[in-house]
């Protein structure tokens, strides 16, 4: 892509993959293959690349995923510690079963990083596909939480309520996510024909719908608990023609690869950094579509 940059006030959000793996192996992910040879992974690169995008957007948000951020905590602390206030930090986790690292040294980090951290984004699926830590360690993290619950292929519908009593407790939201690597601009905003949203309307009440060119959210409520089935497309960048006739390539993620690598997009193209410091900035267009949302 060779147009110049468009992005949201503020800048693109900034996914950082750890350099390291987690032990799991669930079926719809698409970073595993990634992991398979870490000889050209470097810690020391990320920090740069996260000291990059903090000078070119000191006001973006990050988050952690991979490979799984809490199975170092060393090294996950140091990439927090490079990070200014100006920004969110959101962290994607299982909050796993460690044979290295226990439940108190986890929750310890919370603690300590529960300034730091926006939200702990936590896996927990209908079907088990890795070994969870107990639901009430859960209810300890020090940081706010959420759940995230991809809903793969034939998913027990019914058991939903039964899923989401187990986070009432502990007053957890929960998001739903559609498998992103089947969304497409034709069903990204489809729902007569979406299986997933008439289930959790026939189950849970509906309140309303934001969104904007990218990803959409659905919101419901269920006991007082608030949910949301969230539907992204499976690449970050889209290419537009404003009124003046310049095409911009919009720009929503930017990647920092475990080798330290930029990119503009999930799909391997790497950043031009030095166009990016030129970026032009419009309004974020996420707004409510539809309802009332007022979580």
């Amino acid at each position: 892509m060779s147009n110049p940059y468009k992005t949201r006030e503020g800048g693109a959000t900034v996914t950082v993959f750890v350099p390291y793996d987690c032990q799991n192996h669930c079926p719809f992910c698409i970073n595993k293959k990634e992991y398979a040879d870490c000889s050209s992974f470097s810690l020391d690169k990320i920090i740069d690349s996260i000291r990059t995008m903090d000078e070119i957007t000191p006001y973006c948000d990050f988050v952690f995923t991979g490979g799984e951020p809490l199975a170092d905590l060393d090294s996950l602390q140091k990439m927090l510690d490079t990070i200014p206030t100006t920004h969110k930090v959101y962290i994607n986790t299982t909050f796993p079963c460690q044979e290295r690292t226990g439940f108190d040294e986890m929750l310890a980090f919370t603690r300590r990083n529960k300034d730091k951290i926006t939200c702990m984004n936590i896996s927990r699926h209908l079907v088990k596909y890795v070994e969870e830590s107990p639901d009430e360690i859960l209810g300890q993290i020090a940081c706010p939480t959420r759940i995230n619950c991809v809903l793969y292929k034939h998913y027990p519908a019914d058991k939903l309520p039964q899923y989401v009593e187990r986070f009432l407790p502990y007053g957890i939201p929960v998001q739903f996510r559609y498998d992103y690597t089947e969304t497409t601009p034709e069903n990204l905003y489809e729902e007569d024909h979406d299986p997933i949203l008439q289930d959790l309307k026939r189950l849970f009440t509906y309140k309303g719908l934001d969104g904007c060119r990218m990803r959409n959210g659905f919101h419901f409520q269920y006991k007082g608990l608030h949910m949301t089935y969230h539907k992204t497309l499976p690449y970050s960048t889209m290419v537009e023609q404003d009124e003046n006739g310049v095409t911009y390539d919009i720009l929503y993620d930017i990647l920092i690869k475990q080798n330290g690598e930029i990119h503009s997009d999930w799909t391997g193209v790497k950043m031009d950094v030095e166009k990016y410091r030129h970026v032009v900035f419009e309004p974020y267009d996420l707004k409510v579509l539809d309802g009332t949302i007022d979580f």
